[in-house]
């Protein structure tokens, strides 16, 4: 009896093992997959539910925030871990009204600039915006 319930114990130990090591990988890739994906100019879903539109983003070093814009003209900072994912063009909500007419169901796409600077320039270039306002 007891030699059943030490092989019952293996079994389930290996199969955690195993099952941890699949789930570690499958987290990995999806890691690298995000990464490749999130370039300047991409949209994305911010942990916090917030959509937006990356400025800048530091792929080898992730303790340097990544800049985000929520608005036109509104850049925020966020960790590099606060970026949920990727939204594809299929994945973007918009709330428009039905019966509204339709001048006012228009939603104006935003197309950002391919920035050619790095993250450091735009926050330096960003510093001086705001110290002019």
């Amino acid at each position: 009896m007891e030699i059943v319930l030490f092989g019952l114990l293996a079994v389930l130990l290996v199969f955690m093992f195993i099952n941890t090591r699949k789930r570690q990988k499958q987290m990995k890739a999806e890691q690298e997959e995000k990464a490749t994906k999130t370039v300047p100019g991409a949209k994305v879903l911010l942990q916090g539910g917030l959509y937006g539109t990356i400025v800048a983003y530091d792929a080898d070093d992730l303790d340097s925030p990544a800049l985000v814009e929520i608005a036109p003209g509104t850049v925020i900072e966020v960790h590099s871990q606060a970026i949920l994912r990727v939204v594809e063009p299929k994945d973007v909500v918009t709330d428009v009204e039905l019966d509204a007419p339709a001048h006012d169901s228009v939603i104006e796409e935003i197309t950002p600039e391919t920035p050619t600077e790095t993250p450091e320039e735009t926050r330096a270039r960003l510093d001086r915006d705001s110290d002019g306002k």
